[in-house]
């Protein structure tokens, strides 16, 4: 299978096209264009999910509060930053 070749413009284009710019990851071929940063946030929000998830499921007896504790491990970070800056009156 061949890489196809596309201009240096339309491959700095994409969402990471900074970083491609300045890292001169441009080649010609769209596979040349992968910046990875930040990897370490994952693995922090990922602790942060399983913890909730213990939090939330410990004491959940029926199939609704065991849903309902799955939802609020995944979002907890969005409900904390919302009572946060309702509380300083951002």
């Amino acid at each position: 299978m061949k890489k196809e070749k596309i201009k240096q413009s339309e491959c700095c284009q994409d969402k990471m096209g900074e970083c491609c710019q300045e890292n001169n990851m441009c080649q010609g071929n769209h596979h040349a264009c992968h910046c990875h940063g930040q990897g370490g946030s994952g693995a922090i929000y990922g602790l942060g999910v399983v913890g909730a998830l213990f939090y939330f499921l410990q004491n959940a007896t029926t199939f609704g509060l065991v849903m309902t504790g799955i939802g609020k491990a995944i979002v907890w970070p969005a409900i904390l930053m919302f009572k946060l800056l309702t509380y300083l009156g951002m």
